[in-house]
């Protein structure tokens, strides 16, 4: 199993995201510490305009420091439909979001790998327990399942 600490990705170019061997590029990690308790899993729609659910529901304690799964600069702090959310940019056009987050950080701050930035609300929609995580990331306007930052997303066979 995963510990907290970063996991090195190299597949963060045009193709596929996971994790590799490690190259120079981003480590990832999980955005909160410790390995938490996945709660609801990347169900991409069949269609952008389909419903479906982006992202991973992580479970955590309401106030849980949420960390940066990965460097990069903060693109957005603040209100989105009521709720808070943070997005982080990444190299390669990665783009993570967190929510309901409590904002520690501001847009054009940068951040390390496991930076903290802010604590968890709870609430969240469709969550078992009192707070989860909705943990998201997208390439451009492609959704992707975060997870596979850590090498632990669907396994996809390409053509040769």
């Amino acid at each position: 199993m995963l510990g907290p600490g970063p996991v090195a990705s190299d597949s963060v170019g045009p193709g596929p995201v996971g994790a590799g061997s490690g190259s120079g590029s981003p480590a990832f990690r999980w955005p909160l510490d410790g390995v938490p308790r996945l709660t609801r899993r990347f169900e991409p729609p069949p269609q952008p305009w389909l419903p479906g659910h982006r992202g991973v529901d992580l479970s955590a304690d309401p106030g849980a420091v949420v960390r940066a799964a990965g460097p990069g600069v903060v693109l957005f702090a603040g209100q989105v439909a009521g709720r808070p959310v943070i997005t982080v940019g990444h190299s390669a056009g990665l783009r993570t979001t967190y929510e309901p987050v409590a904002p520690g950080v501001r847009s054009g701050d940068p951040v390390a790998v496991g930076a903290p930035l802010g604590r968890l609300h709870p609430g969240h929609v469709g969550c078992p327990d009192r707070a989860c995580l909705h943990w998201g990331l997208r390439r451009g306007e492609e959704y992707l399942d975060p997870t596979a930052l850590l090498g632990l997303g669907p396994v996809r066979l390409l053509p040769l």
